[in-house]
C-alpha cells in the first residue's frame, strides 16, 4: 500500500466528480430535494385543512352549533351549499369529493332528546363522498371523529369507556424525521453502486483496467483510493442531507458514533456490489441499465420511503434480505429511537455482508482479463 499513490488517485477522482454536473447533481442537489419535497408534505401533518361542502336543509341553532363544532380543530372549514339543490347532483358537477347533509328536524330531534331525555332519538347525517378519491377516506376519518366528539357534547351524555394513549418512546417524532435516515442510507447507496459499476465499467470497456497493471499502482492502492473517494462522497451528501433537514424542517435525531459506522459499512457494501455487477454490465452504456434495476428495488422496498410493514407479507420477507433495509433499521435504530441493541445488530449483518460483497467484487475486478 503506498498513501502517495492513493492519495494522487483520490485527487483525480474528486477533480473529475467537480466537473461532472449530473454526478454531483445526483450526489447532493437529488436527496436534498427529496427531502424538501417530502418534508413540506409530511412535516406538520396536524395542520391539514380541508374545505368541507355542507348543505344545512334544517338551518337551526342546532346545525348552526354542530357546523362550529367541526370547525373549532381548523381541520375543515364549512362551505354552505344551497338548501334546495340535489346533494349528489351538485357534487358530480362541481366535483366534489365529500359533501356533508344535514337533515331537515336536525334541531328538533335534539331539543326533543335534550327534553325528554330520550336516548332513542337520533337524527341521520348523511356523507355523500366520491370513493374514487385518494383523499376522501383521510377526510372521512376525521369527520367521524368530530362528529362523534361533537355528537357527545351537544347531548350531554357523558361517554362509558374512554381512552388514553402512552407512547414508548420519551419523545414524539414526526415523519420527517422517519424520512432522513432513509434518505441518507439511499444517497450513499446510489452514489456507491452507481460509482463502482460505471466507473469499473468504462475503464474495462476503454481497456484502461488492463493497462493499470503496468503501472506503479497495486491493486489495492487502486481499491482504497476508490472506497475513500466514495466516502468522500458520502459524507458530503450526509452532511448536505442533515444541515438541510435541520435548518429547513427543525428535525431532532440523535447524531452519534453509529452514523459514520453505517456509512463506512454501506459504502463497502455497495461498492463491492457494484464491483460485482460489472460481470453483467459489459460495457459503460449498460452499467446505468443495470444500476437501475437493482437500486430501484432496493430503494422502494427497503423502507426508505415508508416503513416495511405497511407492505403485504411476502414482501416484507423479500425486504429482509437486502442490505439496504438493516442500514435503514440501523440508522432508524440509532438516530431516533436510541435503540443501541438494534443498531448494533443490524450493523452486524450490515457489516457481515460488507465483507462478503467487497471480498467478491475485488476478485471480480481483475487487471489480467476483460470479465
Amino acid at each position: 500500500m503506498t498513501p502517495r499513490i492513493i492519495a494522487a488517485n483520490l485527487t483525480v477522482r474528486l477533480k473529475t466528480f467537480r466537473r461532472e454536473k449530473s454526478a454531483m447533481f445526483f450526489t447532493v442537489a437529488f436527496p436534498v430535494i427529496l427531502v424538501l419535497v417530502f418534508g413540506a408534505i409530511f412535516t406538520k401533518p396536524e395542520h391539514l385543512n380541508f374545505d368541507l361542502p355542507v348543505q344545512d336543509r334544517d338551518q337551526s341553532l342546532a346545525s348552526g352549533e354542530l357546523l362550529k363544532r367541526l370547525a373549532a380543530d381548523g381541520v375543515f372549514k364549512p362551505i354552505a351549499l344551497p338548501a334546495d339543490a340535489d346533494a349528489g347532483q351538485f357534487a358530480r358537477d362541481h366535483k366534489l369529493n365529500l359533501v356533508l347533509v344535514i337533515p331537515h328536524g336536525f334541531g328538533d330531534v335534539l331539543t326533543h332528546r335534550l327534553t325528554h331525555r330520550d336516548d332513542t332519538d337520533s337524527a341521520a347525517l348523511t356523507y355523500i363522498y366520491d370513493p374514487s378519491s385518494t383523499s376522501v377516506t383521510t377526510k372521512l376519518q376525521f369527520l367521524n371523529s368530530m362528529v362523534a366528539a361533537a355528537n357527545q357534547q351537544m347531548s350531554g351524555t357523558p361517554p362509558f369507556i374512554t381512552s388514553t394513549q402512552q407512547s414508548i418512546l420519551s419523545k414524539t417524532y414526526r415523519f420527517i424525521e422517519f424520512f432522513v435516515p432513509g434518505i441518507i442510507a439511499m444517497a450513499v447507496m446510489t452514489s456507491s453502486l452507481s460509482g463502482a459499476l460505471n466507473m469499473n465499467a468504462e475503464l474495462r470497456q476503454k481497456g484502461i483496467l488492463r493497462k493499470l497493471a503496468t503501472t506503479p499502482i497495486t491493486r489495492t492502492d487502486w481499491l482504497l483510493s476508490n472506497i475513500l473517494y466514495q466516502l468522500v462522497l458520502a459524507v458530503i451528501s450526509t452532511v448536505a442531507i442533515l444541515l438541510v433537514s435541520y435548518a429547513g424542517f427543525g428535525v431532532r435525531l440523535q447524531i452519534t458514533g453509529w452514523l459514520p459506522l453505517y456509512i463506512v459499512l454501506e459504502v463497502f457494501v455497495f461498492v463491492g456490489i457494484g464491483m460485482m455487477l460489472t460481470l453483467i454490465a459489459k460495457e459503460a452504456e449498460s452499467a446505468a441499465a443495470a444500476a437501475n434495476a437493482f437500486l430501484f428495488p432496493m430503494m422502494f422496498l427497503s423502507g426508505t420511503f415508508f416503513p416495511v410493514e405497511m407492505m403485504p407479507g411476502f414482501l416484507q420477507k423479500f425486504a429482509r434480505v437486502l442490505p439496504l433495509y438493516y442500514v435503514n433499521e440501523g440508522l432508524r435504530a440509532a438516530m431516533i429511537f436510541v435503540d443501541n441493541l438494534a443498531a448494533l445488530r443490524c450493523g452486524a449483518i450490515t457489516a457481515a455482508v460488507a465483507a462478503a460483497v467487497f471480498a467478491a467484487g475485488a476478485v471480480v475486478t481483475r487487471w489480467d482479463r476483460e470479465v
